[in-house]
């Protein structure tokens, strides 16, 4: 008995009429992906009320910027897709400026870049679960602000110095400029010479600079400088009585060493001040 198959053009239009509802699917799933939304964490206050701070969240449309509490402290949060920030310029101005519109008004713990939770739940479990931490960082902070210090040199600058006020360091340069035969060696010492001095010199400022700022300020960071021409990457926790204080002796301190470069900033949250582990997974961008 002969075997009746389908006509291929029939399979063949079968098998068009179910990829475009696949393909449906997908998109809907992608979109509904894209909809969900979750909360952005700039910082952490005291507060029980439920305050608001304006339409300057992060984002290409801002959202309302505003807290969710639990007892006597809040999170400063804005609605934000669930998605994970670059940290472009534009981001994390974004998420600097949040927490300086805020810590006008209050004391913040500020948090990291790009911390996204995905339901107000996930927030108020977050100030459950650390709220002893909190509580306690917030009394250790309280009307205190950070500050930023970078302190560059030229090295040539400084090098010529060290050739003019070392004695063995200016003889052993005399020594292989006369020198008619190879000079290798002695360039070698010469330059390891040099490297130490430069070294003991820039320990020698950080460690004036540190101590002349140590009595207008609760505490100090040293962090690793960055490129060559850097000698000191440092932040100082300040209590706001003592701003005028700390901001004169910068300027002091700029006019002692007035071949030495001072970039200061602030003042900030204590970014470099605050470590609190916390107990609660960020959410995460959903496949």
């Amino acid at each position: 008995m002969p075997t009746t198959r389908k006509p291929a053009a029939a399979a063949k239009s079968t098998r068009n009429a179910v990829r475009p509802a696949r393909r449906a699917r997908a998109e809907d799933g992608a979109k509904s992906a894209a909809d969900q939304r979750g909360k952005y964490v700039y910082c952490v206050i005291g507060t029980d009320a439920l305050l608001r701070f304006g339409t300057i969240g992060i984002g290409a449309q801002p959202s309302e910027v505003h807290t969710i509490n639990y007892k006597d402290i809040g999170a400063v949060v804005s609605d934000t897709p669930l998605e994970v920030y670059d940290a472009t310029r534009e981001n994390v101005l974004a998420h600097e400026r949040v927490n300086e519109a805020v810590m006008k008004q209050f004391t913040v713990i500020p948090m990291s870049f790009g911390t996204v939770f995905k339901t107000r739940d996930d927030i108020i479990e977050l100030l459950k679960g650390a709220y002893d931490a909190f509580r306690d960082v917030l009394g250790k902070m309280e009307n205190k602000v950070e500050f930023g210090l970078k302190i560059l040199w030229e090295r040539d600058v400084i090098q010529k110095e060290i050739e003019r006020d070392d004695e063995d360091i200016r003889r052993l340069k005399q020594e292989i400029s006369s020198q008619k035969g190879s000079t290798y060696f002695a360039r070698v010492q010469y330059g390891r010479l040099v490297e130490q001095a430069l070294q003991a010199r820039s320990e020698r400022y950080v460690e004036d600079i540190f101590g002349r700022l140590r009595d207008v300020t609760v505490a100090a960071r040293a962090n690793k400088p960055i490129g060559d021409k850097m000698i000191m990457n440092a932040a100082f926790l300040v209590s706001r009585e003592q701003e005028t204080a700390f901001d004169a002796r910068i300027k002091a301190i700029g006019i002692k060493y007035d071949k030495l470069s001072f970039k200061y900033t602030g003042p900030w949250p204590p970014y470099n001040f605050v470590n609190i582990r916390l107990k609660l997974e960020r959410a995460r961008e959903t496949e």
